[in-house]
């Protein structure tokens, strides 16, 4: 009798998880029969009666002048110049299907991506045993070596095969280049003890 009861309720569970609720929202400052009449739950007077601390937002100091217009903005920020992608790893690439094209509207249809607004980014994480053809804005060392290994295609958004970037020279002061050649070509010369000049010495009688 108790697993028929305990079953039931298991049963019911199941069938009202799906519904929704159907509770209404309370009616505020609708007269004092209401319950939530004239000042509407907010007490009496004061700044959170009347919109103040209630509504507060990050920066907002009662007005005053905030602290970030008050302090002067100096310096380069490149937030607004980078370069934002959708980020997918390999382990999401290894649900299609071998030999397929893999590209932002495949991904967007697997629900991996929420649009096709920004480039797509393909990161390591993950292994990969299918043969795809993948095409996306940028790939991670670890992720390209991975899918080309596996005998598929990591393509940029014009279909080109995906190159990296050469890497760029250090810059090395030419005083310093000049420097290190000159130590490399000349070899270092031992210190040599200077000569010291021999002092003649004369008899004490001529000295007088």
């Amino acid at each position: 009798m108790r697993t028929l009861r305990v079953t039931i309720m298991a049963m019911i569970h199941d069938i009202t998880a799906g519904v929704l609720r159907n509770k209404l929202p309370m009616r505020k400052g609708r007269g004092r029969s209401a319950g939530k009449g004239k000042t509407a739950g907010r007490g009496t007077k004061g700044s959170g009666a009347h919109g103040g601390d209630i509504h507060w937002t990050p920066g907002r100091e009662g007005g005053q002048t905030p602290t970030f217009k008050r302090f002067p903005k100096r310096g380069f920020s490149n937030f607004n110049f980078t370069t934002r992608y959708h980020v997918v790893n390999l382990d999401q690439l290894s649900t299609f299907a071998n030999g397929t094209t893999v590209d932002s509207a495949a991904l967007v249809e697997k629900g991996f991506v929420p649009d096709d607004r920004l480039a797509i980014k393909v990161l390591g994480n993950g292994a990969v045993t299918k043969k795809l053809t993948v095409i996306a804005g940028w790939y991670s060392k670890s992720a390209h070596k991975k899918i080309t290994e596996a005998g598929g295609e990591a393509q940029n958004l014009k279909g080109e095969a995906f190159q990296f970037p050469k890497e760029k020279k250090k810059f090395v002061l030419r005083e310093k280049v000049k420097k290190v050649a000159e130590a490399e070509e000349t070899p270092v010369q031992e210190k040599k003890p200077k000569k010291v000049a021999a002092v003649e010495e004369t008899p004490a009688e001529e000295k007088k």
